[in-house]
C-alpha cells in the first residue's frame, strides 16, 4: 500500500509538471490582449531618444500621437508576435517552475523564498533563450518600424520573413544577454516575492486557501517590484533589438551610450506605462494559473 501510495503521488506530480505548462500558456494569452497598449507605449518611450529630439513627451502624447497617426488599432501593433510568443512563453516559464519547485519543497510541500528566488531565475533565462528573445525582437522592430516615414513590415509573417531574409536567424536574436538578465532577474524577483508573500499568508498551515483576490494582489505587488529593480535592462533590450540595434557594439556599450547621451533618468524611461502593464501581467497570470490548477487538483481528487 504505501508503494502505491508513492507510485499515485509520482503520478500526480507528473501530471501536474505536464500540465503546468498548458495552463501557464492560456493565462498568458488571455493577459497579453488585455494589457498590450501599455506595452506598445512603454516600448516606445523606451525607443525615443534625446538626441533624435524626443518625439513623446509622455505617456499621454504617445497615445494621443498613435491614436491620432494610426487609429486605436495602432496601440496594438506589434501584438501578434507577442501574442504567438506569450503562449509558449508563459508555458516554458511556469513549466520549468514547477519541475524545478517541486525538486526544492520540504517534506510539507512548502517552497522557501531563496529556492523561490533560484526557481524562478532557472525560470525566466529558459524563457528568455527559448521564446522571449526572438518574440521581443520581432515585437521591438514591429512597434519602431511603425514610427519610420515609410513601414516596411505589413504583417507578423511578412515581418519576420523580411528579417529574416535581411539579417538571418540571428536577426532575431538581437540582444540575448540583456534579455537573459532581463528575464531572469523578472522572473527570480517575482517568485521571490510571490513565493515570500504566499508563506507569510499561509503561516503554519500550508494548506490555507488563497483567495483569487489575495493572489492578484499578491501578483500586482511582485509585478511592481520586479519594474522598479529591473527597467534598466529592459531600456538596455528595448535598444538593443530596435532597427537603430547596429549602433551598439555590445550590451555593455549600449548602456554607456545611454548614460553618456542621455543620462540616468534614461534607464528608466517607460517606468509607469511598464508599471501598469506588468502589475496587471502578473496580477491576472497569477489569479488564472491558481484557479485553473485548483480545480484541475479537486477533479483530479474526486476522479
Amino acid at each position: 500500500n504505501v508503494y502505491g501510495l508513492k507510485a499515485i503521488c509520482r503520478v500526480t506530480v507528473m501530471i501536474h509538471d505536464v500540465m503546468a505548462p498548458a495552463w501557464g500558456g492560456i493565462a498568458g494569452g488571455i493577459e497579453i490582449c488585455i494589457t498590450f497598449p501599455t506595452e506598445y507605449v512603454k516600448t516606445q518611450l523606451q525607443l525615443d531618444e534625446r538626441a533624435n529630439p524626443p518625439k513623446y513627451r509622455g505617456v499621454v502624447d504617445c497615445v494621443r500621437q498613435t491614436v491620432k497617426g494610426h487609429g486605436v488599432k495602432g496601440l496594438y501593433r506589434g501584438l501578434s508576435s507577442l501574442l504567438y510568443g506569450s503562449i509558449p512563453k508563459s508555458a516554458v516559464r511556469f513549466g520549468v517552475f514547477e519541475i524545478l519547485s517541486n525538486r526544492a519543497k520540504d517534506e510539507s510541500g512548502r517552497l522557501d523564498s531563496t529556492s523561490g528566488l533560484l526557481c524562478g531565475l532557472g525560470a525566466g533565462v529558459m524563457e528568455a533563450v527559448l521564446v522571449v528573445c526572438p518574440m521581443e525582437t520581432v515585437k521591438v522592430k514591429f512597434i519602431h518600424d511603425q514610427t519610420s516615414g515609410n513601414p516596411k513590415y505589413r504583417g507578423f509573417f511578412h515581418g519576420v520573413r523580411e528579417i529574416v531574409r535581411s539579417q538571418g536567424l540571428r536577426g532575431t536574436y538581437q540582444g540575448l544577454t540583456a534579455t537573459v538578465l532581463k528575464q531572469g532577474s523578472n522572473q527570480a524577483i517575482r517568485f521571490f516575492v510571490m513565493t515570500s508573500l504566499r508563506n507569510w499568508y499561509k503561516g503554519d498551515n500550508p494548506n490555507k486557501a488563497l483567495n483569487p483576490l489575495v493572489t492578484g494582489l499578491f501578483g500586482a505587488i511582485a509585478g511592481a517590484a520586479s519594474v522598479f529593480g529591473n527597467t534598466p535592462l529592459d531600456v538596455i533590450k528595448t535598444r538593443m533589438q530596435g532597427l537603430d540595434a547596429h549602433k551598439y557594439k555590445s550590451t555593455l556599450d549600449c548602456a554607456l551610450k545611454i548614460l553618456r547621451n542621455e543620462g540616468l533618468a534614461a534607464f528608466y524611461k517607460g517606468t509607469v506605462p511598464r508599471l501598469g502593464r506588468v502589475c496587471l501581467d502578473v496580477a491576472i497570470v497569477f489569479i488564472i494559473y491558481e484557479e485553473v490548477v485548483k480545480g484541475l487538483n479537486k477533479v483530479w481528487k474526486t476522479e
